[in-house]
Order: C-alpha cells, then sequence, then structure tokens
C-alpha cells in the first residue's frame, strides 16, 4: 500500500551558483520521497562564502503574501523547514508562518544559519542572535553549529577537540529554550572522526554521530546535512538514526568532491551521492 507523501515547506535563499540553501535542499528532500514546497528568501547570483561581487535581492515583502494565499488553499505541512534568514523582520515573519500552519503533526525544524568558526556572519549583528533564539524558541528541533549554539545560550567559544561535558553542557543549555529535539553539529573528541550529538529532552537521550574527518572547509555542507536529517525524520526513522545517516552522506558527499579536486567554493558533490544516501534511507 503506498503511503500519503510527506510534504514540507523550506523556506530558504536560492543562490544561483554554488551548492547550498534551496538548491541542496530541494534536490535532497525530493530524492527522499518528500514534497517540498519553497519559500525563497532572498535571491543571490552565487553564494556569499569565497566570492565577491555577487547580486543580492531581498524577498521578505513576498513572504507574507506567499503564506496567505497558501493558507487560502488550505494547505498542510508534515513539517516547516527554515533556513538562512536576512533580517529581523524574516525572522518575525517565521513566527507567523509557524503560528499559520502548524499542528499537532507539524514538526519545526530551524537551522539557526548566522554563524561558523567562533564568528557572527558580516551581515549580522549580536542582537540577531538574540532574534535567532527568539525563533528556536518555537521550534520542535534546531541544528545549531557550535558556533551558533554558543550564541544561542550565551556561552563563550571554545575552539575543538572537545570533552563530552563541554558538549552535553551546551546541549542541555539549548534545551532550556524550549525544544526537545537538538542536533548540534561540528562536534569532534579528537581530530580522526567529525560528526553530531543529539539530544532529547524528554528522554534525557544524548547520542553521537560520527564520520572519518576529510581535509579541508567546504561550503554548503550543513544544507546537505540538515535536509538529509528532516529526510530521515520524515521516513519514520529515531534522532539519532538520522543523525547517523546524515553525517555519513555529508561526509559521503565531501569525499566524492575531495576526490574530484572541486573548488571548496562551489560546494559538496551531493548529487553523485543521492544513491547512497537513499540506501542508507533504506528507500532503495
Amino acid at each position: 500500500m503506498i503511503q500519503q507523501q510527506k510534504r514540507i515547506a523550506a523556506i530558504h535563499d536560492i543562490s544561483g551558483f554554488g551548492k547550498c540553501s534551496l538548491t541542496v535542499a530541494l534536490p535532497i528532500l525530493s530524492a527522499a520521497g518528500i514534497e517540498t514546497s519553497v519559500v525563497p528568501t532572498a535571491v543571490l547570483s552565487t553564494h556569499t562564502g569565497g566570492f565577491t561581487g555577487f547580486t543580492y535581492r531581498d524577498l521578505t515583502e513576498d513572504i507574507r503574501p506567499f503564506m496567505q494565499h497558501w493558507k487560502s488553499l488550505n494547505l498542510e505541512f508534515d513539517a516547516i523547514y527554515t533556513g538562512f534568514l536576512g533580517s529581523f523582520e524574516q525572522l518575525e515573519l517565521m513566527k507567523e508562518v509557524f503560528d499559520a500552519f502548524k499542528s499537532k503533526e507539524t514538526l519545526i525544524l530551524v537551522d539557526p544559519v548566522m554563524a561558523d568558526n567562533g564568528q557572527l556572519y558580516s551581515i549580522f549583528s549580536p542582537e540577531f542572535a538574540l532574534g535567532m533564539r527568539s525563533l528556536c524558541e518555537k521550534a520542535d528541533i534546531i541544528v545549531p553549529n557550535i558556533t551558533e549554539a554558543s550564541l544561542l545560550v550565551g556561552e563563550p567559544y571554545c575552539e575543538g577537540p572537545y570533552s563530552k561535558d563541554y558538549i552535553e553542557m551546551l546541549l542541555k543549555k539549548l534545551s532550556n529554550l524550549g525544544v526537545n529535539k537538538i542536533v548540534l553539529t561540528g562536534v569532534f573528541f579528537d581530530e580522526e572522526n567529525l560528526g553530531a550529538a543529539t539530544y532529547e529532552k524528554d528522554s534525557n537521550k544524548v547520542e553521537y554521530a560520527f564520520a572519518k574527518r576529510i581535509p579541508g572547509n567546504y561550503h554548503g555542507t550543513g544544507d546537505v546535512f540538515g535536509s538529509a536529517l528532516l529526510s530521515a525524520l520524515l521516513n519514520g526513522l529515531g534522532l539519532g538514526q538520522a543523525a547517523q545517516i546524515a553525517v555519513n552522506f555529508t561526509v559521503h558527499s565531501i569525499q566524492l568532491t575531495f576526490e574530484a579536486k572541486t573548488d571548496h567554493r562551489f560546494g559538496v558533490n551531493f548529487e553523485q551521492s543521492i544513491p547512497f544516501f537513499l540506501k542508507e534511507l533504506g528507500l532503495v
């Protein structure tokens, strides 16, 4: 018997070149059998990591009309997935979207895209982190990296390798935002392995997901990870297992990129890794 297809709303920016945000989320979620509707928050000629001279068109004014039209169609979503948001106004608009479309069955996943490597992205102020914390309080699951987690809970950023005590302190403090499920990325206890830590507040359960570290810094991997994680969750897998699949897929994509010697700015070769991902999900 064919099950009803899951439907999500993915709310991210679009970069015309450089694989990230919606150009990553849409194909990954679609490959996993999930109907993916999109709300673009901005359109750029390239992403901002390592490129100069890119164009940027803000689409804040289009978000509320999108929502109102969808509401008039009585659309329902199994999940709402937010990524890069370029302004305080967009943060507040996301709360309106959540209120408009949230049901008991709707999973709200917030990727608090705003910082990495110990620093806020240059377009954001410290006040933006407070606004993002307010948005995270409305989520069912959040997927911050270590830098973002530190900003969300007001802890100093620390360089890795990390201790379990430090990671689990961050997870518990993040759960105090009112979020039941947390996936913390960029976790490593040694130089050989890299991955994520998960925490479920209801059960007080911490799990870890690791894979072998590959040299280099690659753009767009957070979007690959978040999209794979949500794909696994909507295919019925538990949080820890979903995180491990997302780690495996992300690292496999990085490995293909490393072997192909692709410019790191261009994103990872996730397309070539999709058959691997679908096997991990048990869909083929």
